[in-house]
């Protein structure tokens, strides 16, 4: 690496100096302007550079995947398990700085494949279709404000290499098989790339059990349910996508892409259970013995597309961009189950519900930078997003007697949802007496939503979001920030959607329209230091406080009416606002190499604690400390052989009404590359030594108390290879900005 300026400073001679082009391509033979007689002809020039893997900016962090072995056979949700200050817990639930409420975007702009279910849109993007993942901690004023815990953008491979090139990777294993291709055409002015990626996770088996008692104060009872058996779960899904660069002058440039997703995924699972209800008046006791049967599955079909155009003036540094950028979506989830007691011919209570619908946005964005000097920059822009989905819930019961479902019409409805954002932004970055970086503004946000269902009635709110960061390089490769944020975050539309879901009719899933959206407050202290050997270490305080604060809330009732039908023995889970959240925490990450760089070690650590103050359910109540710890080894051994090893705990962590589950996962991998690097070929294992990871999930109220236990299929093998052919001349070219997110100005 100690090199790379003095390559870099090469390269910059030969292009400033070049005579064969104006877009400055490096080719054979080359010559300066030197007199005739003093011609020196430069062959062939080759850039060498190794991008660092996990790379601390003053606002987010980078992790670059290419050199990610243990992800290869897998999908982003493998890779996110790696990133610093994220956290992935064994059924895919993302959290950043221990937050869930995470805004997710593709190559900087939004995807209506994230609205269905992220953990689906997530193993539906192989890993070796990621470039690299952003975790945006402290997201300026440029940025939309969703999103209390901040922002992970997934940037997709995309080749700046002049010609016609491409890449073709191909997995297989016991639980996961992706592929994909990626071609790309390039000349001066003009590029255009396709892509095309499938995965599937194969079917697999997951034993459960579930150990419920709850008490009717009223009635004088107590009933214990006792339900054990397993769930087939599978997935599969395909990406493709075509996009275009066009550079039409000096000034202007245009880029657009469109691409299509296809996912889904279905579960189905067989329960046996057992109901004792003890009778406390009278000593008596009744027994109800029998199994259920359930089938779920969900589906999501969507186009995205967005248009980009920059326009760039003599003055450095000053542009004026617009994007517009569309999402159509088509989801749909059904499920079906029926209880029967042991013995009987036919079914006594059966169910099923579909859920279509449709899901549009629209976003249009224009932002203008002007540098004043050298030493301060400003920036403003407006926006405005426009989102509408409508639903269909179409419920039929059994009925016993005739064997026959029947369409339930107090249960079935139609529902529609709108939502627009009203948005502007000025922003600035100052430097003051060379020495301290400022980067501040503020958002104004305006809101409003209709949901067309049963007396709700949102109010639309407007938001003020300011955001500044504080920041000092020292010359000895140290860094230190200071920033504040603020954040929101709008409840999705599935938590908002009243749909029963009723494939366990014991524990029942539903949507509040109630919801009001939360408010975070975010403050961070963070220093940086990296070594002229490649390594480095970083260290975070972080302090969020949220206010109108989201919780998912279990109730018991012993009877659950619904539109005229009861249910019994039923705990309904939703998500609350129960007052505030205080979240207080550490992240310490770092990387160091040895034995010249062959071996690399990397790992973090996060310690977070939360305290809940609430007016309801709880009242004050010390969430006690959760942590993450991961570790990431590789050697690099020669004939370009590698091989790695990835280890990840994340410790069980109280909630508002139980405790969720701790997860130990770890992973091997090695790669040898051939054909002159354009080839390689993998292997990778996931918890080899352990068939499942146990899943300990408990919930207790004054009424209701559950342990749950679920024995999770993590162990994999798998093969992969990868394969790069086509031109691969070097060309020097300005990027067009696709950062939909408006990423904050560097100065110059």
């Amino acid at each position: 690496m100690k090199q790379l300026p003095i390559l870099l400073a090469l390269l910059f001679f030969i292009l400033t100096n070049a005579q064969t082009s104006n877009s400055g391509a490096v080719t054979e033979k080359q010559q300066d302007p030197l007199p005739q007689n003093k011609i020196k002809t430069i062959q062939e020039v080759t850039i060498i550079g190794k991008k660092v893997v996990v790379e601390n900016k003053i606002d987010k962090i980078i992790y670059n995947v290419a050199n990610d072995l243990t992800s290869q056979n897998g999908a982003a949700i493998d890779v996110l398990r790696k990133v610093p200050q994220v956290t992935v817990d064994a059924d895919g639930n993302v959290e950043l700085q221990g937050n869930p409420n995470v805004r997710f975007l593709i190559n900087g702009k939004p995807s209506s494949i994230f609205g269905n279910s992220l953990a689906d849109a997530l193993a539906s993007i192989p890993a070796s279709q990621i470039k690299s993942i952003e975790a945006v901690t402290s997201p300026g004023a440029k940025y939309d404000a969703q999103g209390t815990g901040g922002i992970i953008n997934i940037i997709l491979n995309e080749s700046k290499v002049k010609g016609i090139n491409g890449l073709i990777n191909m997995s297989a294993g016991t639980r996961f098989e992706t592929g994909s291709l990626n071609l790309n055409f390039r000349n001066n002015n003009f590029s255009l790339n396709a892509f095309f990626s499938g995965n599937a996770q194969l079917k697999s088996r997951t034993p459960s059990s579930q150990d419920r008692i709850s008490h009717d104060p009223a009635l004088q009872t107590q009933t214990r349910l006792l339900q054990e058996g397993y769930t087939d779960f599978q997935r599969h899904g395909y990406r493709t996508g075509l996009g275009f660069d066009w550079s039409i002058n000096k000034n202007n440039t245009l880029s657009g892409s469109v691409s299509y997703n296809d996912f889904a995924n279905k579960s189905i699972g067989f329960i046996n259970q057992e109901q004792y209800i003890t009778d406390f008046s009278n000593s008596g006791e009744q027994s109800i013995i029998g199994y259920r049967n359930s089938d779920n599955r969900s589906s999501v079909n969507s186009i995205d597309g967005n248009l980009s155009y920059r326009k760039t003036f003599e003055k450095i540094g000053q542009e004026l961009t617009a994007d517009y950028v569309v999402s159509y979506g088509l989801p749909k989830s059904n499920y079906f189950q029926t209880q029967s007691l042991t013995g009987a011919l036919f079914p006594y209570n059966g169910i099923s519900g579909s859920n279509p619908g449709t899901d549009y946005s629209h976003n249009l964005s224009v932002d203008y930078v002007q540098p004043v000097n050298e030493n301060a920059t400003f920036e403003m822009g407006a926006k405005a997003i426009f989102q509408h989905i409508t639903n269909a819930t179409d419920v039929n019961v059994l009925d016993p007697l005739s064997g026959q479902y029947e369409t339930d019409p107090l249960q079935s409805y139609r529902l529609q949802y709108d939502m627009k954002i009203y948005a502007g932004y000025l922003s600035s970055t100052l430097k003051l007496f060379n020495w301290l970086d400022i980067r501040a503004g503020a958002r104004y946000e305006y809101t409003t939503v209709k949901i067309d269902f049963q007396n709700t009635n949102i109010p639309s709110y407007s938001l003020l979001v300011p955001s500044f960061i504080l920041s000092h390089k020292f010359e000895s490769r140290e860094t230190v920030k200071l920033s504040y944020t603020r954040r929101v975050e709008r409840p999705e539309y599935a938590e908002l959607n009243p749909f029963l879901n009723f494939s366990d009719p014991h524990n029942i899933t539903t949507g509040n329209p109630k919801l009001k959206p939360e408010i975070a407050d975010n403050m961070e202290f963070g220093y940086s230091k990296n070594f002229k050997n490649g390594g480095n270490i970083s260290f975070t305080l972080t302090e969020r406080i949220n206010s109108q604060d989201l919780k998912q809330i279990t109730t018991f009732y012993p009877i659950y009416p619904v539109n005229g039908t009861d249910y019994t023995n039923v705990s309904v889970t939703t998500r609350e606002n129960i007052g505030k959240e205080y979240n207080s925490g550490g992240v310490l990450s770092g990387s160091v190499s040895f034995f010249n760089n062959k071996l690399n070690i990397r790992g973090n650590m996060m310690l977070f604690h939360r305290y809940i103050v609430s007016h309801i359910y709880v009242g004050n109540l010390d969430m006690g400390f959760r942590y993450r710890l991961n570790l990431n080894m590789n050697y690099q051994f020669p004939k370009d052989f590698v091989v790695e090893m990835f280890g990840n705990y994340n410790s069980a962590a109280k909630n508002i009404q139980g405790k969720n589950p701790q997860s130990i996962t770890y992973s091997m991998a090695a790669r040898k590359q051939f054909w002159n690097k354009k080839a390689s070929i993998g292997l990778t294992m996931t918890n080899p030594f352990n068939k499942y990871i146990r899943q300990i999930t408990t919930v207790d109220t004054d009424d209701y108390s559950s342990y749950s236990i679920r024995e999770l299929p993590l162990r994999s093998f798998g093969i992969s290879f990868s394969y790069k052919f086509g031109k691969m001349d070097f060309k020097k070219e300005k990027d067009i900005s696709n950062d939909y997110l408006n990423e904050a100005s560097q100065g110059n």
